[in-house]
């Protein structure tokens, strides 16, 4: 019994899909391969987000490329697909104005290099790391592990704060002492604190600024340099430190004061002593 014959359009065409299986088998972990070659040949000179785009441009790129050539062995014409794609394009262009206006965003915040992955943003009432850049959006990871997705669009147009961009940071307390206390001698003392405290930088030295006076308090603004990956370690020893010192010395940290007047014509308060004992429920 004799196998039967394949139709002539099948025989035909076979070439063309063999090469176009050879292409899609070689081209695309082709292009995975060179992106990774890349991101190790460029390692030293990058940082890690422009690492991770330079791979995604050369994966995107290069998939692209075997496409096209994928689609004109199986005999699409390119010049068809192409006025198609532009009018396409220009109808999905009206039909996603925010997500182009993210894209061009994106642009210019890698561009600019105003924060990069693993900085620590403050954004608004949102404060975390940097988990991605990515066109859209910047991911944010918060400090209690939630996961924040922010449109490009909003980092452009809003005001935020990159708290880890320098390798060293300001820690600025505001300290009052009771008004009986001697200025120098409290100064004196915060500046040995510091000092002695090993999280604190000699240089640049601390700033230490008689702010004025409170309402029940002698006002100080107390500042001191650290290395920014100390930041937790350096606030809670810091607070304990000055509480510490202030008690060993007798400096009063003061709280509120009011005072009630009501008025010259107005007769004075009563004022009650209870010195008995409140009966008890036995009793």
């Amino acid at each position: 019994m004799s196998l039967p014959e394949m139709p002539n359009w099948i025989v035909e065409g076979l070439p063309e899909v063999i090469r176009s299986v050879l292409l899609l088998a070689i081209g695309i972990p082709g292009a995975r391969i060179l992106a990774a070659a890349a991101a190790r040949m460029l390692k030293k000179r990058l940082s890690g987000q422009s690492l991770m785009l330079v791979s995604k441009a050369i994966t995107y790129s290069i998939t692209g490329i075997v496409a096209l050539m994928v689609m004109r062995e199986l005999g699409f014409k390119l010049t068809t697909l192409l006025g198609a794609a532009g009018i396409a394009g220009v109808a999905i262009g009206f039909a996603a104005q925010t997500s182009l206006s993210n894209l061009i965003s994106g642009a210019f915040l890698i561009w600019e290099r105003a924060f990069e992955v693993g900085d620590v943003l403050k954004i608004g009432e949102t404060v975390g790391a940097v988990h991605s850049i990515d066109l859209l959006s910047v991911k944010i990871r918060k400090f209690d592990n939630l996961f924040v997705r922010i449109p490009n669009e909003t980092l452009v147009k809003t005001e935020f704060t990159n708290i880890t961009r320098f390798p060293i940071r300001r820690l600025d307390l505001n300290i009052g002492v009771a008004y009986k206390e001697d200025i120098d001698r409290v100064m004196k003392v915060l500046l040995d604190v510091a000092d002695k405290n090993p999280y604190c930088l000699d240089e640049p030295e601390p700033v230490l600024i008689f702010q004025g006076f409170g309402d029940s308090a002698l006002e100080m603004l107390f500042g001191v340099w650290f290395e920014k990956a100390d930041f937790v370690a350096v606030r809670n020893s810091l607070h304990k430190d000055i509480k510490a010192r202030f008690d060993a010395e007798g400096i009063e940290i003061p709280f509120p004061h009011r005072t009630l007047y009501t008025g010259a014509v107005t007769e004075p308060f009563p004022i009650r002593l209870v010195t008995d004992t409140p009966p008890t429920a036995e009793g």
